[in-house]
């Protein structure tokens, strides 16, 4: 008996392992997705740049480099630099001071980014 390449292509994606439904992201991925759609901005990298060289002291947000931002600008790339675990934040008073996280200096060694203050 001939088979058609039809009937053997269905017979053999009928046997194959193929999950075609699309399975959600797993934590791992889903979150590295978020670090580099934080990265993919180029404010937010130059933010992360001047935290990372002020080194593991941090640095006051009143001390960041003038982007020619305003201050709710400023704070809405912080915020998803946070989101996505890159930075730490601590608030002194009137004033939030921001440290680079183990996987922001990570990141930054991998990339030779900087980071090399403190």
């Amino acid at each position: 008996m001939h088979r058609s390449k039809r009937d053997f292509c269905i017979e053999t994606c009928q046997t194959s392992v193929v999950n075609r439904e699309r399975p959600p992201l797993a934590t791992p991925l889903a979150e590295l997705a978020g670090v580099f759609k934080a990265l993919g901005d180029e404010t937010r990298l130059q933010l992360l740049l001047a935290v990372l060289d002020a080194g593991e002291a941090g640095v006051c947000v009143c001390n960041l480099p003038d982007l020619g931002l305003s201050q709710p600008t400023v704070s809405h790339h912080l915020r998803k630099l946070r989101e996505a675990g890159l930075l730490e934040s601590e608030r002194r008073g009137t004033w939030v001071h921001y440290r680079a996280t183990v996987r922001a200096t990570d990141l930054a060694a991998a990339w030779s980014l900087g980071g090399t203050g403190g």
